[in-house]
């Protein structure tokens, strides 16, 4: 006589014969050469087999707020639509010339809002034709495996699911992308740590608050 399957049970049997028992978080640390955190870093995981559903890209808000860019780095999948509110009192005329996605969002004042549709792969730089210390970037990453770390260096990715995976890690003053591979099974993996040789910083300083007007 076949006896019935409790149905929590069946569910489980389902997901070990499917194999699509999910995997744990992965937590990375990423240090620099000194061992100091290294915040703005982002850790993304692209997969090594059969390539999954595609994800449903959301959006992101990258504003203008007292002259600068905020957030400084921003990493979004392939698709992402980013708004751009222009919090200050002023004009900002934003725009980049990097190959992924090359626009320009002439002079809009405080209030106003603008977007693009991040539509390939690749880093984007962007700038300020009216304030030249304003940069960001934008990651448009063609998986959806990704974070950035935070002031104490640390990401965390949700349960990506078990597998082979390329794992790279951006950052703003890395000669290029750092790389690995990293396999995971549903039964977790060890924390990640990773050290960056990381450049000079570079970056233009903002110039001194003594000029009136609406720019």
């Amino acid at each position: 006589m076949k006896l019935p399957v409790p149905a929590g049970l069946s569910c489980l049997l389902l997901l070990v014969t499917t194999g699509a028992l999910p995997a744990a978080d992965v937590t990375f640390t990423v240090r620099d050469a000194r061992g100091g955190p290294v915040a703005d870093a982002v850790v993304s995981l692209h997969p090594l087999g059969p390539a999954p559903a595609p994800a449903v890209p959301g959006e992101a808000v990258i504003a203008q707020e007292d002259k600068e860019y905020d957030p400084y780095v921003t990493p979004v999948l392939v698709g992402t639509k980013v708004r751009f509110p222009n919090r200050d009192s002023i004009q900002h005329h934003i725009y980049s010339v990097s190959r992924p996605k090359r626009f320009e969002k002439p002079l809009y004042g405080g209030g106003a809002e603008e977007s693009v549709v991040f539509d390939q792969p690749g880093v984007v730089v962007l700038g300020c034709n009216i304030h030249d210390w304003m940069i960001a970037y934008v990651v448009v990453l063609p998986t959806p495996h990704f974070a950035k770390t935070d002031a104490t260096g640390r990401a965390r990715l949700a349960g990506p699911g078990a597998g082979r995976y390329r794992l790279e890690i951006w950052h703003p003053r890395l000669a290029k992308t750092e790389t690995r591979e990293l396999e995971l099974s549903a039964a977790g993996h060890a924390p990640v740590a990773v050290e960056l040789n990381l450049r000079p910083d570079r970056r233009i300083r903002r110039a001194p608050e003594n000029r009136t007007g609406g720019y």
